[in-house]
Formats: structure tokens, C-alpha cells, sequence
């Protein structure tokens, strides 16, 4: 069973960097795909980053292209997502996920298996 606990959320004004911390346990991130997804209470989740376990490729939604960045460390046992010029609606809170990885990684919420806590994002203007 796989465990993830994130970190590193917090308040930061707009055009600010956090870097958000996913920490895995019960087994390494070596066979599972592991995606960032977002959500705003009252809204439905946004899967807006993953890595593929297959061929370590990346996807990212287009609301955060080219500003942020996904990674893991050389033990797959921390994923990472690095957020630049961060804009008020970036606010939301933020989860990895993880799920079997066979296949280039998708960013449907629907597909991930197993999700940390979450760590709120607020970024003021």
C-alpha cells in the first residue's frame, strides 16, 4: 500500500515560487506513475501535472505550462512539483497521486489510485 504525505504549501504573493514536497512510503514510486492535481472547494479537481514511471516523460495542463515543473529524486521516494510565477487563481489545495504505471501518464483525477492529504496553495495578488 502506498502512503504519500505532501508539504511545502503555503501563502506566497503572486509572481512567487514554492516548491511543493510529496514524501512516498510502502514502496517507491519505481512502478507507479505520480501526478500533482489541484482543487478548489466547491469546484471539481484539476489534474495539472504527472511523470510516467515508463519512460519518465511529463504532461502538464496548460494552465500551468511552462511554469511548473515536476519531479522526483533519485530514490522515487519524493515526488516534487516547483511552481513559478504563481497567480491568485493557482490557489487551491494540492495533492499528489499515484497510480500503477504501465502506459504514458494521464491527468484525469479519476485515474489515480492513491492520494495524500493534500497542502493548501494560496497566492495573494
Amino acid at each position: 500500500q502506498l502512503h504519500l504525505v505532501e508539504s511545502g504549501g503555503g501563502l506566497v504573493q503572486a509572481g512567487g515560487s514554492l516548491r511543493l514536497s510529496c514524501v512516498v512510503s510502502g514502496w517507491t514510486l519505481d512502478s507507479y506513475d505520480v501526478g500533482w492535481l489541484r482543487q478548489v472547494p466547491g469546484k471539481e479537481g484539476e489534474g495539472i501535472s504527472c511523470l510516467s514511471r515508463r519512460d519518465g516523460s511529463t504532461n502538464y495542463a496548460y494552465s500551468v505550462q511552462g511554469r511548473f515543473t515536476i519531479s522526483t529524486d533519485q530514490d522515487k521516494t519524493t515526488a516534487y512539483l516547483q511552481m513559478s510565477s504563481l497567480m491568485p487563481e493557482d490557489t487551491a489545495n494540492y495533492y499528489c497521486a499515484a497510480v500503477y504505471g504501465y502506459r504514458s501518464c494521464v491527468l484525469d483525477v479519476n485515474e489515480y489510485d492513491y492520494w495524500g492529504q493534500g497542502t493548501l496553495v494560496t497566492v495573494s495578488s
